[in-house]
């Protein structure tokens, strides 16, 4: 699958430390590798966008916008309807451009931060008519934009330090401590989610190769049977902790169909999914 380098895929060469994209498709996006080469802020407008980086999963409607850390994640986008485009206003900005703010505004740094590469937050009134002014400056020549920019972008920043603090901030600029842990943490934020050997790879910054033996080093596994081991693990916590049937629960731990399900569960507990639940609601009832 193509990697889609951003800002750079819209405009090769960006020497500013802002950018802004009015983005629009009618075409429906299913986990698209995408490198940020900038920070970035998608304010949705129309659709629906899920976005997997690192050890985050965030999934919104039009009525959130995203601010993503630079590095890479698997992004998908939904138009509305068949007929109607998704849109989203990108705002990329540099950590050069994040430092010399909080350089200039003489921000301290919090002695303990959150390290997440992805924020969700709700649109106000404020908000909103900013993303209208971006769509404006989008539309003016270069220069008139660079210089507009630098101001939305010290505009933003600031109301959103006003209203939701200054821990978005620093988690920014934070590095990983421990490749190791880096690791670790991808694999098990993700291990319920339907994600490829090859998309894992990529959120982990690894050929495939190089991450299937980063893997068997620290989990002593192979990917395939770690994961269809959690997986299952999962599956007989839910039959034995409410009343959903196998046939609810089959695709919602990684399986196609029921039939493969049902002999996955089997070679592992030796029971089927039913007779599992069975017995385990007789004993709790007795």
């Amino acid at each position: 699958m193509e990697v889609i380098n951003l800002p750079n895929y819209f405009k090769p060469d960006i020497p500013s430390p802002h950018y802004v994209y009015d983005y629009q498709s009618s075409i429906e996006c299913m986990k698209q590798m995408v490198a940020l080469q900038q920070n970035t802020f998608s304010f949705l407008i129309e659709g629906r966008k899920e976005v997997f980086a690192d050890k985050t999963n965030i999934t919104i409607e039009n009525s959130n916008f995203l601010l993503m850390k630079m590095g890479t994640c698997l992004m998908t986008e939904k138009p509305p309807t068949t007929l109607e485009n998704y849109r989203s206003i990108l705002f990329f900005f540099s950590n050069k451009a994040l430092l010399k703010f909080i350089q200039k505004n003489k921000i301290e740094h919090l002695k303990s931060c959150t390290n997440q590469s992805i924020y969700s937050f709700q649109y106000d009134d404020f908000l909103a008519t900013f993303v209208q002014s971006l769509i404006q400056i989008s539309k003016l020549e270069t220069q008139m934009q660079s210089k507009l920019l630098e101001l939305k972008f010290e505009e933003l920043m600031t109301y959103l330090i006003e209203t939701k603090g200054l821990d978005f901030i620093f988690s920014l600029l934070s590095n990983i401590n421990s490749h190791t842990q880096h690791f670790n943490e991808i694999i098990e934020a993700n291990k319920l989610n339907k994600l490829t050997i090859n998309e894992l790879a990529f959120l982990s910054n690894m050929s495939v190769s190089s991450f299937k033996r980063e893997f068997e080093k620290q989990f002593k596994s192979s990917p395939s049977k770690w994961f269809q081991d959690q997986r299952l693990e999962y599956a007989a916590f839910m039959l034995r902790s409410n009343s959903k049937r196998p046939s609810d629960i089959y695709e919602e731990v990684g399986y196609e169909n029921l039939s493969n399900f049902i002999q996955a569960f089997k070679n592992k507990f030796g029971i089927t999914p039913k007779k599992y639940q069975l017995e385990r609601t007789l004993i709790t009832t007795f």
